[in-house]
């Protein structure tokens, strides 16, 4: 399942996840602000900054701020692998 690392108050967080929610992608959302190993999850792969939204898809690989675009894009290359 696509994760996102939110917090309540990102404006960006809330945009991306109205076009998940538009473009029918199933998602989970964790608020780093509650759940302080997610926190050090998202520090880990963004250089140790709480960088939201940031985006974990199910091959284990991560986007910091990415467009419904590029989302989409990584969703299908991962099918086709």
């Amino acid at each position: 399942m696509l994760t996102m690392y939110s917090t309540s108050w990102c404006g960006y967080c809330h945009r991306l996840r109205s076009q998940l929610d538009r473009e029918g992608i199933a998602y989970e959302v964790i608020d780093i602000e509650r759940d302080p190993a997610s926190a050090d999850y998202v520090m880990s792969v963004n250089g140790g900054n709480q960088t939201v939204p940031t985006m974990r898809f199910d091959d284990g690989t991560a986007m910091t701020n990415p467009s419904i675009t590029q989302v989409k894009q990584h969703l299908a290359a991962l099918e086709t692998a």
